[in-house]
């Protein structure tokens, strides 16, 4: 069973930053595209970034030049590292194993004007 387990969110004002961590188990992590993905209210879930098995990574064009994604297979473990937040940005953010439907249950980033 696919656990995914998310932290690193929380308060942060316009311009800063916050590294989000996701910890997995249940499947052979270093084999799995893993992604993050964030949904604002009233707003459906989107995809911020992607990386492969063998670390190519895509974002999107909302969090380009901003957002990186990276991974750790000996601790099993997906970061996001955001920086220059802007408002928009606060969202609750999730990670998932691209190949499995399961979520975890998120970590809220809320960042103030």
């Amino acid at each position: 069973q696919v656990q995914l387990v998310e932290s690193g969110g929380g308060l942060v004002q316009a311009g800063g930053s916050l590294t989000l961590s996701c910890a997995a188990s249940g499947i052979i992590f270093s084999i799995n595209a893993m992604g993050w993905y964030r949904q604002a209210p009233g707003k459906q879930r989107e995809l911020v970034a992607d990386i492969t098995s063998g670390g190519r990574t895509n974002y999107a064009d909302s969090v380009k030049g901003r957002f990186t994604i990276s991974r750790d297979n000996a601790k099993k473990t997906v970061y996001l590292q955001m920086s220059s937040l802007k408002p928009e940005d606060t969202a609750v953010y999730y990670c998932k194993a691209q190949a499995f439907p399961s979520w975890g249950q998120g970590t809220q980033v809320t960042v103030s004007a």
